[in-house]
């Protein structure tokens, strides 16, 4: 039968500052492990090799090393801006209003535009109100109707 070591599994865990998954007691010694009872007699197993402790096990750095050396870098460190500012989400709306504002411009100066429909359909435009580029022609061939 095997006995019940787990309480001095714990102090043996205590004197070397490891947890307890990573004390090791040699089977061949069990015997010895029972009779000691105090921290000392524990202490003195520890000084013998009968009571060790497992290395840390650690992270494997290789396949960082290699990305390094491959010129990747894709830590926390270089990843700019804002999780929103990476969405793109601000990006796309820049670009549609960019695009819907240089037609706006070319209208204007073609004079299939007058001051006043310009002004409105850049401030809906500026609003959100046109949703893209079809949009805004649709809105632009409703107002040529008039």
């Amino acid at each position: 039968m095997v006995p019940n070591l787990s309480g001095k599994r714990r102090t043996a865990a205590e004197i070397m500052k490891v947890g307890m998954s990573r004390v090791r007691i040699d089977p061949e010694s069990l015997d010895r492990m029972e009779d000691a009872i105090t921290r000392e007699s524990l202490r003195a197993l520890i000084k013998e090799g009968v009571i060790y402790a497992i290395p840390k096990k650690g992270i494997s750095r290789g396949r960082l090393r290699l990305r390094r050396r491959a010129g990747i870098r894709q830590g926390r460190g270089s990843v700019k801006g804002a999780a929103g500012a990476r969405t793109g989400k601000k990006t796309l709306w820049v670009n549609r209003v960019r695009a819907m504002r240089s037609r706006l411009r070319t209208l204007r100066e073609r004079g299939d535009l007058t001051a006043e429909n310009f002004r409105r359909l850049y401030s809906q435009v500026k609003g959100g109100q046109i949703r893209s580029l079809r949009h805004f022609r649709e809105v632009v061939k409703e107002i040529s109707r008039r």
